[in-house]
Protein backbone atom coordinates (compact mmCIF):
# COMPACT_ATOMS: atom_id res chain seq x y z
CA UNK A 1 0.00 0.00 0.00
CA UNK A 2 1.37 3.61 -1.04
CA UNK A 3 0.82 6.89 0.74
CA UNK A 4 0.91 9.54 -1.62
CA UNK A 5 0.29 13.48 -0.42
CA UNK A 6 -2.86 15.68 -1.89
CA UNK A 7 -1.88 18.45 -3.85
CA UNK A 8 -3.93 20.68 -1.45
CA UNK A 9 -1.23 20.16 1.07
CA UNK A 10 1.86 20.33 -1.27
CA UNK A 11 0.92 23.61 -2.55
CA UNK A 12 1.03 26.73 0.21
CA UNK A 13 -2.09 28.61 0.91
CA UNK A 14 -2.80 32.38 0.48
CA UNK A 15 -3.07 33.01 4.63
CA UNK A 16 0.28 31.24 4.88
CA UNK A 17 2.29 32.84 2.35
CA UNK A 18 0.62 36.30 3.55
CA UNK A 19 2.03 35.03 6.91
CA UNK A 20 5.71 34.30 5.92
CA UNK A 21 5.62 38.01 3.64
CA UNK A 22 4.74 39.69 6.62
CA UNK A 23 7.45 37.88 9.16
CA UNK A 24 9.63 38.47 5.69
CA UNK A 25 9.33 42.74 6.12
CA UNK A 26 9.40 42.36 9.79
CA UNK A 27 12.77 41.00 9.68
CA UNK A 28 13.85 43.22 6.85
CA UNK A 29 12.82 46.24 8.59
CA UNK A 30 14.65 45.69 11.85
CA UNK A 31 17.45 44.70 10.05
CA UNK A 32 17.55 47.99 8.31
CA UNK A 33 16.41 49.97 11.69
CA UNK A 34 19.57 47.85 13.48
CA UNK A 35 21.87 48.66 10.27
CA UNK A 36 20.72 52.31 10.36
CA UNK A 37 21.22 52.56 14.47
CA UNK A 38 23.82 50.43 14.81
CA UNK A 39 26.60 53.27 14.39
CA UNK A 40 24.46 55.49 16.94
CA UNK A 41 24.90 52.96 19.56
CA UNK A 42 28.39 52.05 19.05
CA UNK A 43 29.30 55.90 19.32
CA UNK A 44 27.01 55.94 22.83
CA UNK A 45 28.58 53.30 24.33
CA UNK A 46 31.89 54.29 23.34
CA UNK A 47 31.16 57.73 24.79
CA UNK A 48 29.56 56.19 28.43
CA UNK A 49 32.60 54.14 28.44
CA UNK A 50 34.78 56.74 27.78
CA UNK A 51 33.43 59.15 30.20
CA UNK A 52 33.08 56.06 32.75
CA UNK A 53 36.66 55.16 32.26
CA UNK A 54 38.00 59.20 32.71
CA UNK A 55 35.82 59.61 35.71
CA UNK A 56 37.39 56.41 37.59
CA UNK A 57 41.01 57.44 36.57
CA UNK A 58 40.28 61.54 37.85
CA UNK A 59 38.64 60.06 41.23
CA UNK A 60 41.65 57.38 41.87
CA UNK A 61 44.37 60.49 40.73
CA UNK A 62 42.71 63.40 42.76
CA UNK A 63 42.45 60.97 45.68
CA UNK A 64 45.44 59.47 45.53
CA UNK A 65 47.25 63.21 45.87
CA UNK A 66 44.75 64.35 48.32
CA UNK A 67 46.44 61.33 50.44
CA UNK A 68 49.86 61.79 49.50
CA UNK A 69 49.67 65.35 50.52
CA UNK A 70 47.75 64.33 54.00
CA UNK A 71 50.73 62.00 54.24
CA UNK A 72 53.54 64.48 53.82
CA UNK A 73 51.58 67.10 56.39
CA UNK A 74 52.24 64.40 58.86
CA UNK A 75 55.40 63.54 58.03
CA UNK A 76 56.36 67.26 58.47
CA UNK A 77 54.67 67.26 61.81
CA UNK A 78 56.50 64.29 62.86
CA UNK A 79 59.85 65.79 61.63
CA UNK A 80 59.03 69.23 63.69
CA UNK A 81 58.09 66.95 66.66
CA UNK A 82 62.12 66.48 67.34
CA UNK A 83 63.12 69.22 67.50
CA UNK A 84 63.50 71.73 70.53
CA UNK A 85 61.52 74.36 69.38
CA UNK A 86 58.93 71.87 67.85
CA UNK A 87 57.75 69.77 70.44
CA UNK A 88 56.29 72.46 72.49
CA UNK A 89 54.93 74.04 69.68
CA UNK A 90 53.56 70.89 67.72
CA UNK A 91 51.35 68.44 68.48
CA UNK A 92 51.81 65.37 66.59
CA UNK A 93 48.64 63.49 67.25
CA UNK A 94 46.65 66.82 67.05
CA UNK A 95 47.93 67.28 63.20
CA UNK A 96 47.50 63.91 62.44
CA UNK A 97 43.90 63.89 63.90
CA UNK A 98 43.13 67.24 62.04
CA UNK A 99 45.02 66.69 58.58
CA UNK A 100 43.20 63.22 58.37
CA UNK A 101 39.87 64.64 59.28
CA UNK A 102 40.09 67.24 56.59
CA UNK A 103 41.72 64.46 54.01
CA UNK A 104 38.59 62.49 54.81
CA UNK A 105 36.08 65.27 53.99
CA UNK A 106 38.23 66.54 50.69
CA UNK A 107 38.16 63.11 49.55
CA UNK A 108 34.38 62.22 49.72
CA UNK A 109 33.60 66.23 48.52
CA UNK A 110 35.79 65.00 45.01
CA UNK A 111 33.97 61.44 45.04
CA UNK A 112 31.16 63.25 45.33
CA UNK A 113 31.66 65.71 42.64
CA UNK A 114 33.51 63.58 40.24
CA UNK A 115 30.90 60.58 40.50
CA UNK A 116 27.91 62.67 40.57
CA UNK A 117 29.41 64.81 36.76
CA UNK A 118 30.03 61.62 35.25
CA UNK A 119 27.03 60.24 36.23
CA UNK A 120 25.01 62.75 34.32
CA UNK A 121 26.81 63.00 31.65
CA UNK A 122 25.68 59.58 30.63
CA UNK A 123 22.39 60.10 31.15
CA UNK A 124 22.75 63.07 29.01
CA UNK A 125 24.38 60.98 26.44
CA UNK A 126 21.29 58.44 26.87
CA UNK A 127 18.90 61.49 25.96
CA UNK A 128 17.52 60.72 28.90
CA UNK A 129 15.60 64.44 30.34
CA UNK A 130 17.25 65.47 33.13
CA UNK A 131 14.85 68.25 34.14
CA UNK A 132 12.60 66.04 35.99
CA UNK A 133 15.51 64.12 37.46
CA UNK A 134 17.18 66.90 38.75
CA UNK A 135 13.55 68.78 40.00
CA UNK A 136 12.72 65.35 41.90
CA UNK A 137 16.39 65.27 43.65
CA UNK A 138 16.32 68.97 45.01
CA UNK A 139 12.83 68.36 46.40
CA UNK A 140 14.52 64.89 48.24
CA UNK A 141 17.57 66.73 49.26
CA UNK A 142 15.69 69.13 51.07
CA UNK A 143 13.28 66.91 52.74
CA UNK A 144 16.36 64.72 53.90
CA UNK A 145 18.51 68.49 54.69
CA UNK A 146 15.22 69.17 57.32
CA UNK A 147 15.06 65.48 58.65
CA UNK A 148 18.56 65.71 59.33
CA UNK A 149 18.92 68.90 60.25
CA UNK A 150 20.69 68.36 63.26
CA UNK A 151 23.14 65.85 62.08
CA UNK A 152 23.99 68.76 59.04
CA UNK A 153 24.39 71.33 61.93
CA UNK A 154 26.83 68.96 63.57
CA UNK A 155 29.04 67.57 60.30
CA UNK A 156 29.32 71.19 59.32
CA UNK A 157 29.99 72.80 62.57
CA UNK A 158 32.76 70.05 63.30
CA UNK A 159 34.29 70.81 59.74
CA UNK A 160 34.70 74.52 60.67
CA UNK A 161 36.21 73.83 64.40
CA UNK A 162 38.69 71.67 62.05
CA UNK A 163 39.54 73.82 59.72
CA UNK A 164 40.00 76.88 61.90
CA UNK A 165 41.91 74.61 64.32
CA UNK A 166 39.86 76.01 67.49
CA UNK A 167 41.40 73.27 69.24
CA UNK A 168 42.84 69.84 68.77
CA UNK A 169 43.55 66.55 70.88
CA UNK A 170 45.12 66.84 74.63
CA UNK A 171 43.90 70.74 74.55
CA UNK A 172 42.15 71.57 78.22
CA UNK A 173 39.05 73.36 76.81
CA UNK A 174 35.41 74.78 78.36
CA UNK A 175 32.44 73.81 75.73
CA UNK A 176 30.08 75.02 78.02
CA UNK A 177 28.27 72.11 78.18
CA UNK A 178 31.37 69.85 79.31
CA UNK A 179 35.25 70.78 80.66
CA UNK A 180 37.90 68.83 80.28
CA UNK A 181 40.95 66.95 77.94
CA UNK A 182 40.25 66.92 74.10
CA UNK A 183 40.73 62.95 73.49
CA UNK A 184 39.20 62.70 69.81
CA UNK A 185 38.32 65.36 67.36
CA UNK A 186 35.32 64.39 64.95
CA UNK A 187 33.32 65.94 61.94
CA UNK A 188 30.18 64.56 64.57
CA UNK A 189 31.09 64.39 67.84
CA UNK A 190 33.77 65.63 70.16
CA UNK A 191 35.45 63.35 73.04
CA UNK A 192 36.57 64.72 76.41
CA UNK A 193 37.59 63.53 79.23
CA UNK A 194 36.69 65.18 82.31
CA UNK A 195 38.28 65.93 85.41
CA UNK A 196 37.24 62.71 86.91
CA UNK A 197 37.90 60.20 84.26
CA UNK A 198 34.36 60.45 82.44
CA UNK A 199 34.24 60.50 79.12
CA UNK A 200 31.73 62.99 77.37
CA UNK A 201 30.58 62.99 74.08
CA UNK A 202 29.78 66.59 73.27
CA UNK A 203 27.66 67.20 69.40
CA UNK A 204 29.48 69.65 67.57
CA UNK A 205 26.43 71.73 66.57
CA UNK A 206 25.52 72.23 70.32
CA UNK A 207 28.61 73.64 71.24
CA UNK A 208 28.07 77.60 71.34
CA UNK A 209 31.38 78.48 72.78
CA UNK A 210 34.57 77.41 73.15
CA UNK A 211 37.35 78.18 75.92
CA UNK A 212 40.49 77.02 74.99
CA UNK A 213 42.92 76.76 78.37
CA UNK A 214 45.83 75.09 76.12
CA UNK A 215 45.93 77.68 73.25
CA UNK A 216 49.46 80.00 73.18
CA UNK A 217 50.15 80.22 76.93
CA UNK A 218 48.95 79.56 80.41
CA UNK A 219 49.35 81.33 83.12
CA UNK A 220 50.03 79.77 86.88
CA UNK A 221 48.99 81.89 89.67
CA UNK A 222 49.61 81.19 93.62
CA UNK A 223 48.38 82.78 96.69
CA UNK A 224 50.64 82.88 100.16
CA UNK A 225 48.72 83.78 103.23
CA UNK A 226 51.19 84.45 105.79
CA UNK A 227 50.74 85.99 109.41
CA UNK A 228 50.13 90.21 108.86
CA UNK A 229 53.03 90.42 111.64
CA UNK A 230 55.52 89.12 109.71
CA UNK A 231 58.26 91.16 107.18
CA UNK A 232 56.44 91.21 104.40
CA UNK A 233 59.90 92.31 102.16
CA UNK A 234 61.74 89.64 103.79
CA UNK A 235 58.73 87.00 102.36
CA UNK A 236 59.00 88.67 98.78
CA UNK A 237 62.71 87.93 98.57
CA UNK A 238 62.66 84.61 99.75
CA UNK A 239 60.01 84.07 97.14
CA UNK A 240 61.41 85.66 94.47
CA UNK A 241 64.34 83.09 95.27
CA UNK A 242 62.39 80.46 95.09
CA UNK A 243 60.96 81.42 91.20
CA UNK A 244 64.54 82.06 90.42
CA UNK A 245 65.98 78.62 91.43
CA UNK A 246 62.91 76.78 89.91
CA UNK A 247 63.28 78.79 86.28
CA UNK A 248 66.81 77.20 86.40
CA UNK A 249 65.70 73.66 87.52
CA UNK A 250 64.91 70.80 84.67
CA UNK A 251 62.08 70.66 83.80
CA UNK A 252 60.69 73.50 84.62
CA UNK A 253 62.94 75.84 82.78
CA UNK A 254 61.24 74.92 79.64
CA UNK A 255 57.75 74.89 81.34
CA UNK A 256 58.57 78.63 82.89
CA UNK A 257 58.32 81.07 79.93
CA UNK A 258 58.52 83.77 82.15
CA UNK A 259 59.85 84.65 85.62
CA UNK A 260 58.00 83.96 88.10
CA UNK A 261 56.52 87.55 89.36
CA UNK A 262 55.36 88.50 93.21
CA UNK A 263 52.41 90.45 92.07
CA UNK A 264 52.06 92.04 96.00
CA UNK A 265 49.32 91.98 98.44
CA UNK A 266 45.96 90.65 96.88
CA UNK A 267 43.99 90.38 100.25
CA UNK A 268 44.56 91.93 103.84
CA UNK A 269 42.73 90.83 106.73
CA UNK A 270 43.14 91.24 111.04
CA UNK A 271 44.69 87.52 110.72
CA UNK A 272 46.15 87.11 107.57
CA UNK A 273 47.48 88.92 104.47
CA UNK A 274 47.72 87.45 101.09
CA UNK A 275 50.51 87.86 98.36
CA UNK A 276 50.31 86.88 94.72
CA UNK A 277 52.77 85.06 92.57
CA UNK A 278 52.12 84.72 88.94
CA UNK A 279 54.22 82.87 86.14
CA UNK A 280 53.42 82.64 82.63
CA UNK A 281 53.91 78.81 81.49
CA UNK A 282 53.56 76.42 78.46
CA UNK A 283 50.12 75.48 77.60
CA UNK A 284 48.78 73.16 79.80
CA UNK A 285 51.18 73.01 81.99
CA UNK A 286 49.90 75.91 84.72
CA UNK A 287 48.69 73.10 87.50
CA UNK A 288 51.86 71.30 87.91
CA UNK A 289 53.65 74.43 88.08
CA UNK A 290 51.70 75.88 90.52
CA UNK A 291 51.88 72.86 92.83
CA UNK A 292 55.57 73.01 92.65
CA UNK A 293 55.66 76.78 93.10
CA UNK A 294 53.44 75.86 96.53
CA UNK A 295 55.86 72.89 97.48
CA UNK A 296 59.00 75.15 97.09
CA UNK A 297 57.78 78.06 99.13
CA UNK A 298 56.41 76.59 101.84
CA UNK A 299 59.93 74.59 102.72
CA UNK A 300 61.53 77.93 101.97
CA UNK A 301 59.14 80.07 104.40
CA UNK A 302 59.37 77.73 106.98
CA UNK A 303 63.43 77.57 106.57
CA UNK A 304 63.51 81.40 107.22
CA UNK A 305 61.10 80.94 109.64
CA UNK A 306 58.38 82.94 108.14
CA UNK A 307 55.03 81.60 110.08
CA UNK A 308 52.15 81.15 107.86
CA UNK A 309 48.69 82.52 108.43
CA UNK A 310 46.02 80.09 110.05
CA UNK A 311 43.44 78.74 108.02
CA UNK A 312 40.18 80.77 108.19
CA UNK A 313 37.67 79.79 110.56
CA UNK A 314 34.13 78.99 109.35
CA UNK A 315 31.64 81.03 110.81
CA UNK A 316 29.63 79.85 113.83
CA UNK A 317 26.34 78.13 113.28
CA UNK A 318 23.29 78.72 115.18
CA UNK A 319 21.98 75.41 115.15
CA UNK A 320 20.15 74.05 118.53
CA UNK A 321 22.21 71.53 121.01
CA UNK A 322 21.46 69.05 122.97
CA UNK A 323 23.07 69.31 126.37
CA UNK A 324 24.97 66.41 126.44
CA UNK A 325 24.04 64.25 129.57
CA UNK A 326 22.75 61.07 130.50
CA UNK A 327 21.00 62.36 133.48
CA UNK A 328 16.98 61.86 132.72
CA UNK A 329 15.51 65.38 132.77
CA UNK A 330 12.37 65.80 135.32
CA UNK A 331 9.23 67.59 133.83
CA UNK A 332 8.48 71.34 134.82
CA UNK A 333 5.46 71.07 137.49
CA UNK A 334 4.82 74.82 136.34
CA UNK A 335 3.93 73.51 133.54
CA UNK A 336 0.63 72.20 133.91
CA UNK A 337 -0.46 75.27 135.85
CA UNK A 338 -2.58 77.85 134.09
CA UNK A 339 -2.01 81.38 133.80
CA UNK A 340 -3.33 83.58 136.04
CA UNK A 341 -5.98 85.66 134.51
CA UNK A 342 -8.57 88.44 135.82
CA UNK A 343 -11.53 86.59 134.43
CA UNK A 344 -11.06 83.99 137.31
CA UNK A 345 -12.52 86.66 139.59
CA UNK A 346 -16.41 86.63 139.23
CA UNK A 347 -16.10 90.81 141.30
CA UNK A 348 -13.31 91.93 139.29
CA UNK A 349 -14.62 94.73 136.58
CA UNK A 350 -13.30 92.08 133.46
CA UNK A 351 -15.87 89.10 134.40
CA UNK A 352 -18.84 91.95 134.73
CA UNK A 353 -17.95 93.30 131.59
CA UNK A 354 -17.83 90.01 130.50
CA UNK A 355 -21.09 89.24 131.92
CA UNK A 356 -24.61 87.74 129.97
CA UNK A 357 -26.46 90.52 128.41
CA UNK A 358 -30.01 89.73 130.18
CA UNK A 359 -32.33 88.53 127.17
CA UNK A 360 -35.81 91.46 126.78
CA UNK A 361 -38.81 90.54 128.56
CA UNK A 362 -41.27 90.07 125.67
CA UNK A 363 -44.32 89.69 127.82
CA UNK A 364 -45.23 93.33 127.80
Amino acid sequence: MFWSASPAAATPGPHRRASLDDATEKATNAAGWVEENWATWLTSALQIALIIVIAVILRHVIRRTITKLIERMNRTATAAQGTALGGFLVNAERRRQRSEAIGSVLRSVASFVIMGTAALTVLSVLKINLAPLLASAGVAGVAIGFGARNLVTDFLSGVFMILEDQYGVGDEIDAGVATGTVVEVGLRVTKLRGPNGAIWYIRNGEVKRIGNLSQGWSTATVDVMIAPNQDLDRARQVITAVGEEMSKAEPWNEQLWEPVEVLGLSEVHLDSVTISVSAKTMPGKALGIERELRWRIKKALDTEGITLAPPPTPPPTHEPTTPLTDEPTTPDPSAAVAAPSALASPTSPQSLAAAPIPAPNLSK
